[in-house]
């Protein structure tokens, strides 16, 4: 069983006075973001959207803190400033993380990220074990440990960092050969039995794993509920932009990549929606990790 729970930020909505069709800019290291992308556009199906991959410095996972921060608020500077967008999702936990405050900070503009749902997933698990199932970054943040102090406390919870299953998962997705062994290798420490009980809810803590969540379902040990916060952001996404205009058909998507340019015949096959370009983006003079 999959189910959608997230947290979410506050925000004044959006002014639409016009019902104008918003730009939203979705934005991750990688093809991850598209787990959350898929999600937005259901629910505002009008909007005209950019998808933007930091795919040079994929993955995240293992930066620095003070360099992700300084390398997730330049490449968000230049994106606001090429695309103009009216809201960004920032479509990925260990750059949510971390890199929010500055990013508000710098600019007027709503942000809605991406956290480890810790909070839900232990109000509603059954034996009380759960796994957060995450990237090395997103594991040892204070944030993450925050949240597990202060609404996990009825819970014995596992933290599973894991070096591989992004990459993995985009391997999987551009149709690379990929081994169940690996990928069972990367969930294996998530399913714990102990004190007479196993875990029963896994929180995806990385938006490229409900890519795979099917693989994910059948290489799993037992069945558990896979939390992925995709249809909560994207109704927290919805209450900020306000009403949808009439707009007739989904509009084409703007792809933009720090690296090589993203392949749009594997991402508009993802998301269902014509790509309008690829753009590749200028290098951020910040890359060091």
């Amino acid at each position: 069983m999959t189910r959608a729970i997230a947290s979410a930020e506050r925000y004044p909505a959006v002014p639409s006075a016009d019902l104008r069709s918003p730009t939203i800019l979705v934005f991750d290291s990688g093809l991850g973001g598209l787990s959350v992308f898929r999600e937005v556009a259901r629910v505002r199906p009008d909007a005209q959207f950019v998808y933007a991959a930091d795919t040079a410095a994929f993955p995240y996972g293992a930066w620095s803190e003070s360099a992700l921060t300084g390398r997730v608020a330049e490449v968000m500077d230049g994106l606001i400033t090429r695309y103009r967008p009216d809201l960004v999702v920032i479509a990925c936990n260990t750059a949510s993380t971390l890199a929010l405050p500055v990013l508000r900070a710098q600019h007027a503009i709503p942000f809605v990220g991406t956290v480890p749902a810790i909070k839900p997933a232990c109000a509603t698990s059954i034996s009380k074990h759960i796994s957060v199932l995450a990237t090395p970054g997103t594991v040892r943040r204070d944030y993450t440990a925050a949240l597990i102090r202060d609404f996990a406390s009825a819970c014995k919870v596992a933290l599973v960092p894991s070096d591989r299953l992004a990459g993995l998962a985009e391997a999987v997705m551009n149709g690379d050969p990929v081994d169940d062994a690996d990928i069972r290798a990367e969930i294996a420490p998530c399913f714990v039995k102990a004190d007479g009980g196993r875990t029963d809810t896994v929180v995806l803590a990385c938006t490229h794993y409900p890519l795979i969540l099917d693989h994910l379902k059948r290489l799993a040990p037992w069945p558990v509920t896979w939390v992925d916060p995709a249809p909560a952001i994207a109704r927290r996404v919805a209450s900020l932009l306000g009403p949808t205009s009439r707009a007739s058909s989904p509009k084409p998507v703007l792809l933009a990549a720090t690296g090589e340019t993203l392949d749009a015949r594997l991402v508009g096959g993802l998301l269902q929606r014509p790509i309008e370009r690829s753009d590749l983006l200028d290098e951020p003079r910040r890359i060091a990790s």
